[in-house]
């Protein structure tokens, strides 16, 4: 059903009651027929729910405010990947899109939505989605078992204690229009709650101080699981002795042929 007749007001009250009935358990399908929106429309609105919460659900009005920028300019850019490579503020694990577009129009007085960061992020390949683990308590395969027995567990047990579950991992960004020659960057990257996504990205592959600086943040926040893929942190003595010291911290490496 086409929405274009809708005023925004009404919009926003559809949106906001689809992403209520998916969070329900509700399918695409159902959810257009009980609010008259369009599958798309539905698909848009529990997107923008995964990615920025509640606030992000509701439709802003065309057009930008005086000053906001549209483009990011190579200063915009340098600025963004200098703060990428220092450690966030107010103890974040890693860098929202929030809190980068509040860093850049701090330094270059040029305010940047948060929704034109996740684009740019998108164009570097910073942006990779939460881990695949939907539905694979169910399946009868090695990644299932593993789920069942290692996962599911510690997860219920965290969640009782009133804790925190994040996913996160490490890998090499490879953006499809990078410049010929340009450097290689490895990103750390965590997904909290409804997917939210939190991030550093790192000239050189991390170091155990790199990951230690994150646990450090998570843990601070009481009992914490993280899921985390694409590192061994078995080989490191460093790392190995922290979360002997810090045993609120539940950390499960993803076995690479569970994704």
């Amino acid at each position: 059903m086409s929405t274009k007749h809708l005023s925004p007001e009404v919009l926003n009250e559809r949106r906001l009651e689809a992403v209520r009935l998916r969070l329900d358990g509700h399918t695409v399908a159902e959810v257009a027929r009980r609010t008259g929106l369009s599958a798309p429309t539905v698909s848009a609105a529990w997107k923008a729910f995964r990615e920025g919460g509640w606030e992000a659900v509701p439709v802003r009005q065309r057009g930008r405010r005086p000053g906001q920028a549209t483009a990011l300019g190579e200063r915009e850019q340098d600025v963004l990947w200098q703060r990428l490579a220092e450690q966030p503020p107010r103890a974040r694990p890693g860098w929202s899109s929030h809190d980068l577009a509040d860093a850049l129009a701090a330094e270059t007085q040029r305010e940047v939505s948060p929704r034109a960061i996740e684009h740019w992020l998108e164009a570097q390949d910073l942006k990779p989605l939460p881990l695949a683990l939907d539905g694979l308590a169910r399946r009868r395969s090695t990644g299932g078992r593993w789920f069942r027995q290692q996962v599911q567990p510690v997860l219920d047990q965290v969640q009782k204690a009133g804790g925190t579950i994040w996913e996160g991992g490490v890998r090499a960004a490879a953006p499809a229009m990078a410049a010929k020659g340009a450097p290689r960057r490895y990103q750390l990257y965590l997904h909290g709650k409804r997917g939210a996504l939190y991030t550093r990205c790192l000239p050189a592959p991390p170091k155990a101080e790199d990951y230690l600086a994150i646990f450090d943040r998570l843990a601070a926040e009481g009992p914490v699981a993280l899921l985390f893929h694409g590192a061994f942190f078995q080989a490191s003595p460093e790392i190995q002795r922290w979360l002997e010291q810090n045993p609120q911290m539940h950390l499960m490496t993803v076995p690479a042929d569970v994704l």
